[in-house]
């Protein structure tokens, strides 16, 4: 996928872009179901700023509580209230009800197609979650959703990028088709860019950069963690910021790998172990340090 996000490189998600690969054999990165929320990075507007800095922090409690007198009539503050509710069962495997509580009420006011395909969205991505994390198996019911999604939101609807994003997700995580997840994420890294939405790009690298992990392009890998780790620093995304040192690190040679993990573990611990499917792949450096 030629676009400007990836000036003077190769498509980190393309075999053809490095010249006479070597085949390796390398471990999986640290894959996890995490994925952005509706709303990244906001605006002026000071509830938006206090929501992202709470967000970028974990604090999802916190954040959805300011927008809670706005989400009773108001379509698209529910739908943000939900998706960050959503947003905190990926990252802590808690909360399911209250996500589905809100989930609820962004779907009874969505009065559009681009709000309902928004709560679509959500509802099947809080069901990838629940199975990807071994709460319940909801495979069927993501499908669903994310496939009515899909027929609610236009082409160049703002929220296509993050659907094409979470249908990579689906097919890389639970169908086993890496091929179509690299399609859906080339989508979605295309339509980030085209929109700006500097945050799903920093995920949209790091699964590109996981898939070419996987296929033995150690140097495509490096510089999609690479460049999937400045954004999120450069954002401020504090609550990524552990899995993409993590990430890069399984792609870094050894040195510069227990550097990163070390970080990572640091970063881990200081965000209470959340992500909480982070702890297996950072044991070994968390007991040790």
């Amino acid at each position: 996928m030629a676009d400007t996000a990836m000036p003077e490189s190769a498509d980190p998600a393309d075999p053809d872009s490095s010249a006479d690969p070597v085949p390796v054999t390398v471990p999986r990165p640290a894959s996890a179901p995490e994925v952005p929320a509706i709303g990244t990075v906001e605006g002026d507007d000071p509830l938006d700023r206090a929501v992202w800095r709470l967000r970028s922090r974990g604090c999802w409690d916190d954040a959805a509580a300011l927008l809670e007198p706005h989400a009773v009539r108001h379509a698209p503050s529910a739908l943000r209230r939900a998706a960050l509710l959503v947003e905190r069962c990926v990252f802590t495997a808690t909360g399911w009800a209250e996500a589905e509580d809100a989930l609820r009420g962004a779907e009874a006011l969505a009065g559009d197609d681009d709000e309902r395909g928004g709560a679509a969205c959500e509802r099947g991505h809080l069901a990838y979650a629940a199975t990807v994390l071994g709460v319940r198996d909801r495979a069927d019911e993501a499908r669903s959703a994310l496939g009515r999604a899909a027929a609610l939101l236009a082409p160049a609807a703002a929220g296509r990028p993050l659907l094409d994003f979470r249908r990579g997700l689906m097919a890389e995580h639970v169908a086993d088709s890496p091929d179509s997840a690299r399609a859906a994420y080339r989508r979605a890294h295309a339509g980030a860019t085209a929109h700006g939405d500097h945050l799903l790009l920093s995920f949209t690298w790091r699964q590109l950069a996981g898939l070419a992990l996987r296929d033995g392009e150690l140097a495509e890998a490096r510089h999609g963690f690479a460049e999937s780790l400045r954004i999120r620093e450069e954002l401020g995304f504090l609550i990524g910021t552990a899995p993409a040192l993590a990430a890069l690190a399984d792609a870094a040679p050894e040195a510069d790998a227990d550097r990163l993990r070390a970080e990572a573990a640091r970063l881990f611990r200081l965000m209470g172990g959340v992500p909480t499917w982070l702890a297996d792949h950072l044991s070994t450096t968390v007991t040790a340090t």
